[in-house]
């Protein structure tokens, strides 16, 4: 028997996957309704995370943060049976992520950090990537089980919050593209460009193929034999800038670190300079 805590889009719908397949599950969360509303699927909605707990031999968590987290695995733990793992799926800091892996390795109960890169349709369907770090052996236990709530399911060492640093990493990047299609788009309705040409624009013209290798170039520090000028890329900043009339957020302190470099020398040498100090 799973218990799951943490009823909102993603656990609901990892408890409707879990229940297409098979598992009994007992389900709680912080409001009573989300859970009960998985009454339907043959989910056991439960009043208090110890009562979900009894009997089972893996509780799940996709809680907010840390302090969610520690609160109700703290409420939990009256009900834990012996041999219970603890599987926590939400998105946490490394070092709440480390100081919980021990805190719990210290009382003998298994914990294992497993976030993921999933939104609720992934839940459902059992798509999307699922990270996960600390020890092997645990790991191993756990991967049949894991594997069959993603489509992707990656080890990623032994070091207990490695899997935590990794998904704030992946939240980043998801994050600052976001705000590049934001800005995009507030660059072209200044210039009047429709949004039905971005569309196509990048229908023929996709950056994404390019990260690989612009993550090895700035990791290796090869900087000074440019493909892109830091003066060039700088003066199309200017461009935009001046284009959009005040209207973009990101791009202004992006300029700023291209000054910030170029005043350092490196006016000639590949733009992606900008990501020397995070290297060396």
């Amino acid at each position: 028997m799973i218990a799951f805590y943490g009823m909102g889009l993603l656990g609901g719908n990892f408890v409707r996957a879990l229940r297409k397949r098979g598992e009994d599950v007992r389900v709680w969360n912080r409001s009573p309704g989300k859970a009960q509303a998985l009454a339907d699927t043959g989910a056991v909605p439960c009043a208090d995370p110890a009562d979900a707990a009894r009997g089972a031999t893996r509780v799940h968590l996709t809680l907010t943060d840390d302090a969610a987290v520690d609160e109700v695995l703290e409420r939990a733990r009256p009900g834990f049976a012996p041999g219970v793992t603890i599987v926590d799926h939400s998105t946490c800091s490394p070092a709440g992520t480390a100081a919980r892996a021990a805190r719990w390795a210290e009382r003998g109960v298994a914990f294992q950090h497993a976030p993921v890169f999933m939104g609720p349709a992934n839940a459902l369907a059992g798509t999307g990537l699922m990270l996960a770090s600390g020890d092997r052996a645990r790991f191993d236990a756990l991967e049949p089980a894991l594997a069959a709530m993603t489509g992707k399911l990656v080890y990623v060492g032994p070091v207990p919050e490695r899997a935590a640093a990794l998904k704030l990493l992946g939240n980043l990047f998801l994050m600052m593209f976001t705000a590049g299609v934001t800005e995009s788009l507030a660059l072209a309705k200044a210039l009047g460009v429709p949004l039905a040409e971005v569309a196509t624009l990048f229908e023929h013209f996709n950056p994404g193929t390019s990260l690989s290798a612009r993550v090895a170039r700035v990791s290796a520090g090869e900087f000074d034999k440019a493909s892109w000028e830091l003066a060039m890329a700088r003066k199309d900043a200017r461009l935009m800038l001046e284009a959009a009339g005040g209207t973009l957020a990101v791009l202004p302190a992006l300029a700023a670190e291209m000054d910030r470099w170029i005043a350092k020398g490196h006016a000639h040498d590949d733009w992606t300079v900008i990501g020397k100090d995070a290297v060396t």
